[in-house]
This record gives structure tokens, sequence and C-alpha cells, in this order.
């Protein structure tokens, strides 16, 4: 018997950072540059706002917000 602790759904306000294998293998990669900078990978940004499957994040850097896809985020933890 396995029990597996329920993942926390990610909302305004989490710390977050972009799983790389997820976000490699999306249709949104494909439209994007292709050389994201390392910070999107090591984190944390902070989910400003989520819609559907959407999460606007704000990176503690001098640059602009971004819109990702849940499923391409992951909690951050430190």
């Amino acid at each position: 018997m396995t029990d597996s602790i329920p993942k926390k759904p990610l909302k305004k306000g989490s710390l977050v950072f972009v799983d790389r294998e997820n976000y490699i293998k999306s249709i949104e990669a494909l439209a994007s540059d292709d050389d994201l900078p390392n910070y999107v990978f090591k984190g944390p940004g902070e989910i400003l706002s989520v819609k559907e499957e959407y999460a606007q994040v704000r990176w503690r850097r001098p640059v602009p917000d971004v819109w990702l896809k849940l499923d391409q985020l992951k909690e951050y933890t430190q």
C-alpha cells in the first residue's frame, strides 16, 4: 500500500521554478527563445496571478513578468 502525499496546488504567492524537462517538451518552448536564462530553472519566481492553466510569474530580477503553464512549474523549496 502506498500513501502518496497530495501535491499542493500552485497559487498566488507560491514560489516556483521552471521544470526544464516539462518546458522543453512543451509547445510553448517551440514558440520561445531557445536559450532561457538559468534563473528561471533555479528560481525562485513568485506567482502573481493564475488564470485557468497558466500562471504569471515575477522573477527577482529587473525583467518582465512571464506567463507559463502551471504544469511547467514546480514549487521552490530551499
